[in-house]
């Protein structure tokens, strides 16, 4: 077994991560079986050229997933096939899609972005937890910075760099969650009748950050390809907006991504009229099938751009964690809004996530995850070709969560919604991402909280239902249960 292993120093990735995968990788090959000894800790790191410790915490990693057990005395043996659990996404213990809990297939959830509880990576979430825990002591609890935790600023800074971005620490503003960074902006930038620019449909959430502070908000249509430019200049001429708020790539709710022409285009209008720009990145990382997007802030010569982005899509939702950068003649302004707002996020986390990037292969967390929504895009447009009517109009995104689908003018979404609710499928009226004048016949669905099986029953349903054309009558006004939850 020990010349199968070749452990690459050089490498970022740990040592002992470097091991476990390996390691990993050989059982669920075959080549190693149920019950089979490991090496001893000794005479592997021999082998190896290691440290003990670094095989000492390769195997603990490998009896956190249930991939070994020990026997005290005798070593480390391979568990039996049938008791090997998690091993759909490599090292972090997130079970299959199959393996979702029996209350989360009561409904087949079309209308959240929030993703499937059995994609976090808890085992690695854990581990390093007691790692910052058994380092930091009682300071991982102290106050911290409203900055954020340098290390992880710095750590940000360097993760960046994948996007072609290249900042310096000091202009990262860490915030708790990517909500709070759209009010952290409000409260900065926006004072009682002042005006912003929004892309029509938009993500319901920075609507309610923006109305919260009594401004005037004008929503540009949205195409296939980005805002229409041209109605834009007309409107920069007429108005003087705080700023523009816009998703580029797979953007909330449509899954539009902007051109590259256009991104240039909106930069230089940007630069011509002082606009400063908000860009939302949320799930950029998330494409299936073309080349990497450019991010606004990637093109940004002139300092236009605050780039706004979370963790919860790709990391964990409930730890509440994003980032913003912050032109350099804002940073000050915007630290002073969120200490405001809550002094600070909460420092644990923080040093947490830090490590995750430093010393976990992150990049093979982000590969996973395409993986695994990859197939669930690519059953939903399947399942959408085979069962909805031709005249339901939709783009394959080729990347992101979210599919928007124009229905027949006669079709009410609204009242799709309830019956599909009754039918245990929850779908997102697209009414809910208009400021003004909503398009009735739109509607959001998401592909994170579903599992491949449901998707091609949740369509099938969908397509009869509006093959049905809904004719029945009744009242059909939004309620709660409507909203999706990001």
């Amino acid at each position: 077994m020990i010349k199968e292993i070749q452990l690459e120093k050089e490498l970022t990735k740990p040592l002992y991560l470097q091991l476990y995968s390996q390691i990993k990788g050989l059982i669920e090959e075959g080549k190693l079986q149920a019950h089979d000894k490991l090496p001893s800790i000794r005479k592997l790191a021999k082998g190896l050229q290691v440290n003990t410790v670094t095989v000492v915490n390769g195997y603990n990693v490998l009896e956190e997933e249930g991939l070994v057990y020990k026997k005290v005395g005798s070593g480390t043996f391979i568990m039996p096939n049938e008791q090997i659990k998690d091993k759909i996404i490599p090292g972090e213990g997130q079970a299959d899609d199959s393996e979702l809990k029996k209350e989360d297939e009561e409904v087949i959830n079309f209308g959240t972005v929030a993703p499937s509880p059995s994609l976090f990576p808890i085992q690695a979430f854990k581990r390093l937890l007691n790692q910052v825990l058994d380092r930091d002591q009682g300071y991982a609890f102290g106050y911290q910075k409203s900055q954020g935790y340098l290390p992880l600023r710095e750590s940000i800074a360097q993760y960046v760099e994948n996007y072609q971005i290249e900042i310096g620490a000091e202009q990262i503003q860490i915030v708790s969650g990517a909500q709070q960074g759209l009010d952290v902006l409000a409260k900065t930038f926006l004072d009682y009748g002042d005006t912003v620019f929004v892309e029509r449909p938009t993500y319901p959430g920075a609507i309610s950050a923006f109305k919260s502070r009594k401004v005037e908000l004008i929503d540009i249509p949205l195409e296939k390809d980005g805002l229409n430019l041209e109605e834009l200049e007309v409107l920069l001429k007429r108005y003087k907006p705080k700023f523009l708020y816009l998703m580029p790539n797979f953007q909330n709710p449509t899954g539009y991504s902007y051109s590259l022409k256009k991104k240039k285009e909106l930069l230089k209008l940007a630069d011509q009229y002082e606009l400063l720009i908000i860009e939302d990145d949320c799930v950029s990382d998330l494409n299936y099938l073309g080349q990497p997007r450019k991010s606004l802030k990637a093109l940004d010569t002139e300092d236009k751009v605050v780039y706004l982005k979370s963790f919860s899509k790709l990391y964990m939702p409930g730890l509440r964690l994003a980032f913003m950068i912050i032109p350099s003649s804002y940073c000050e302004d915007i630290l002073v809004s969120k200490y405001l707002s809550d002094i600070f996020t909460d420092g644990l986390v923080q040093r947490v996530l830090d490590l995750y990037l430093r010393r976990e292969d992150w990049q093979e967390q982000l590969n996973c995850l395409k993986e695994k929504y990859s197939q669930r895009y690519q059953v939903m447009i399947t399942a959408l070709k085979e069962y909805l009517p031709p005249n339901v109009d939709y783009i394959e995104p080729e990347g992101g969560l979210n599919l928007w689908l124009k229905l027949p003018q006669q079709v009410s979404a609204t009242k799709l919604h309830k019956v599909l609710r009754k039918d245990g499928v929850n779908i997102a009226p697209g009414a809910l991402f208009y400021h003004t004048k909503p398009h009735k016949n739109r509607i959001r669905l998401s592909i994170a909280a579903v599992t491949c099986q449901q998707i091609e029953e949740g369509i099938q349903q969908l397509g009869q239902r509006i093959r049905e054309e809904l004719k029945e009558e009744g009242d059909y006004r939004f309620d709660e249960s409507m909203m999706p939850l990001v």
